[in-house]
């Protein structure tokens, strides 16, 4: 990965390394010089560039959420990109690793507002301790160097997601891979959320969207579509076309 890449920071924690690479046009966060946690355009820090993320931001065209709660803020993607998206949304994001904070708040543009609020804690402690029906949207995108945390594949995870999220809430997940739609993951999935989408990027990854509300589909040529396109250009109309419904 490094390769045509400069590397301009690297600290290390308890956990390991932290580097941010350099390239012409983007800029880097990785933990293991071998896997991209964030990727931004240096030229518009709050412009997702991951397929996947870009693919995270699909329920604004359905939902236009006071709240958001981020669970993994890694270089601060999607904390930069809701904040830029909704200028009345609060954000509320959770990440493990104070590093990690300060990383992307020195290298990745990350808003100093009074909207967004950052705490460093474990998610899954964090998210025990947010109140009932709290906030509108969860994204959680919980990683390590090299791999998906355990505890958003887990039921009880799921389970408080939808305590804390309100009546017409939406959960986003950022998975590794495609769970089993008939395994015990979605049936605890289809217990509190009335509509199951899914997403599979070009990095194979899998967006799980899951809304507690059924909503009204939206035809590709939709004009929300062209709006948001000018606000946030991430190709919303192509994105769209890649998301399918699971019974």
């Amino acid at each position: 990965m490094l390769n045509k890449g400069e590397i301009i920071h690297h600290t290390r924690d308890a956990l390991g390394s932290i580097l941010v690479v350099d390239y012409r046009k983007h800029r880097v966060l990785t933990f293991n010089s071998v896997f991209e946690q964030s990727k931004i355009d240096r030229r518009y820090p709050y412009l997702p560039v991951h397929e996947y993320n870009r693919a995270m931001m699909l329920p604004a065209v359905f939902a236009n959420p006071r709240h958001v709660t981020i669970l993994g803020l890694g270089g601060g993607v999607m904390a930069g990109a809701f904040h830029h998206l909704y200028p009345d949304c609060r954000i509320h994001a959770v990440e493990l690793r104070q590093a990690v904070l300060d990383t992307a708040r020195e290298f990745f543009d990350l808003p100093d507002s009074d909207r967004l609020e950052v705490t460093v804690a474990d998610a899954r402690d964090a998210l025990e301790k947010l109140p009932d029906t709290s906030t509108d949207m969860i994204l959680a995108d919980l990683y390590n160097a090299d791999r998906m945390s355990p505890a958003q594949a887990q039921r009880h995870f799921v389970d408080e997601c939808a305590r804390v999220l309100g009546s017409d809430g939406w959960l986003v997940l950022n998975y590794h891979r495609a769970p089993d739609v008939e395994g015990p993951y979605f049936r605890q999935l289809k217990k509190h959320f009335v509509v199951l989408l899914m997403f599979k990027s070009k990095s194979n990854n899998t967006v799980i969207y899951a809304s507690k509300q059924h909503f009204q589909s939206v035809h590709p040529k939709d004009p929300i579509l062209a709006e948001l396109e000018t606000q946030l250009p991430i190709d919303w109309r192509r994105l769209m076309t890649k998301v399918t419904r699971l019974e």
